[in-house]
């Protein structure tokens, strides 16, 4: 039975302030899920979770798989800067996705560590967007960074290390 991830009680309030400090931790979440001392208190696998966040980053350079209603763009607007200094918020689904969002793709620890490795190296080495968010319209590339962090301590709290 799927978790309500809006009401989850046990996801850890994570904050990264730069890209090293996310690398760090996606080391410490896999060393947890090889040695079997990672809970999970979501719906994703590690790889999934670890597989989204790589995905999300990549659409910036490779094409968004969705458009945004004109109405919900004008109030994403005003929180983009609420999301950016206070995080993103639990729960919240895209509509009319089979899975609530996009890149949700099943695959190992492994894999999906190495794609958000990449992901992120690619993103911290400054290569300009090529698409705009659907969502928040043009972002400079700090703001593009630090969405992204905030992105995966959203993700990333609902995998647990023991």
């Amino acid at each position: 039975m799927p978790v309500d991830t809006s009401k989850v009680k046990e996801h850890r309030a994570l904050r990264f302030a730069t890209i090293d400090q996310l690398l760090t931790e996606i080391d410490s979440i896999e060393a947890a899920d090889t040695e079997g001392r990672l809970k999970r208190v979501g719906n994703w696998t590690t790889g999934q979770v670890f597989g989204h966040l790589a995905t999300w980053i990549n659409y910036g350079w490779e094409g968004y798989p969705m458009k945004v209603p004109w109405f919900i763009r004008l109030i994403l607007k005003f929180k983009v800067r609420a999301y950016l200094r206070d995080g993103m918020p639990q729960g919240v689904k895209i509509p009319n996705t089979a899975d609530g969002t996009f890149g949700t793709e099943v695959l190992t620890t492994q894999e999906g560590a190495r794609r958000l490795r990449a992901a992120l190296r690619r993103l911290q080495k400054g290569e300009p967007a090529r698409f705009h968010s659907p969502a928040f319209g043009p972002l400079s590339d700090a703001d593009r960074i630090q969405l992204n962090l905030r992105h995966a301590e959203l993700h990333l709290g609902y995998l647990v290390p023991g």
